[in-house]
């Protein structure tokens, strides 16, 4: 279909995009990869008065270190993620799970930023970002602010995010020390995930000392698997992960859709989280 008119104006740096996006008000949609955005303009799902495409602001993009933390760049591409030296080697879970999103194509053109900002509870990223305990930083009109991943995601495609904030950078802490692993089940290869589930290890003396579970749309945000973790602090083997692995669809509300039923989706969150922990713990 062809998308419904709109103004357009593309920005060369973060204050200018800003000041676009407050002297637009509510009426304006922020382009960074398009592979969001742009879908839905073509099924006229969104019908923006300005189309703001910050694609060209070189500071969105790149990767860095700052002391514990890893602070990627909002615009940093699918595909500069997954090949990142820092990223593979201070948050492998960020790179594993990106290199599930759609294919090469989208992956090229995506961004991390979009990923997030979008807010789909179906996407992989967002429950990734959950379960690494990551901050979103916004910029607007009254300068910066951090916003803890578990703040960000208010309901389906409902971020934290104001009208005049633009996502500028995610910070990840460093996951060194770590096993992590990204299951998802999906009807066809680079589908949307029906269930997905982030997972981060950390083991000590045999055991499981502790551990940090995302799920991928399980509700109308991406969550945590409170329940599962806990029942999963101090597990010693495939058994234990196995028993730890039914709390996974506690306190989850899964939607009824052509794909699946919420009976089904909470099945797969607990058979998916017990192989993404056992993978994770090297012991799957």
């Amino acid at each position: 279909m062809i998308p419904p008119a709109f103004e357009y104006a593309r920005p060369s740096s973060v204050d200018e995009a800003v000041r676009t996006l407050a002297d637009a008000g509510e009426e304006a949609k922020v382009l960074a990869g398009g592979q969001s955005l742009l879908p839905l303009l073509r099924l006229r799902l969104a019908f923006p008065e300005l189309v703001v495409d910050i694609g060209r602001i070189p500071e969105l993009r790149g990767v860095r270190e700052d002391g514990d933390t890893l602070v990627i760049g909002a615009l940093t591409t699918h595909h500069d993620v997954i090949r990142d030296p820092l990223v593979r080697r201070h948050a492998g879970l960020l790179a594993e799970a990106t290199a599930t999103v759609a294919d090469p194509a989208v992956r090229h053109r995506g961004t991390l930023g979009g990923s997030l900002a979008h807010a789909d509870p179906a996407g992989d990223l967002p429950a990734v970002a959950l379960a690494l305990d990551a901050e979103l930083v916004a910029e607007g009109p009254g300068g910066r602010r951090v916003i803890p991943a578990r703040e960000f995601f208010l309901d389906y495609l409902q971020s934290a995010l104001a009208p005049d904030e633009l996502l500028v950078e995610v910070r990840i802490p460093k996951t060194d020390g770590w096993g992590f692993h990204y299951e998802k089940f999906q009807r066809v290869a680079q589908a949307w995930a029906i269930v997905g589930v982030a997972a981060l290890v950390r083991r000590a003396d045999g055991h499981i000392a502790e551990a940090r579970i995302g799920l991928t749309n399980m509700g109308s945000t991406p969550l945590r698997a409170t329940a599962a973790e806990h029942a999963l602090s101090g597990a010693d083997g495939p058994q234990a992960v196995a028993r730890a692995a039914e709390a996974a669809a506690e306190g989850t509300r899964p939607s009824q859709d052509l794909s699946a039923s919420p009976e089904y989706r909470e099945h797969l969150a607990r058979v998916l989280t017990r192989r993404a922990v056992l993978a994770a713990g090297g012991t799957g």
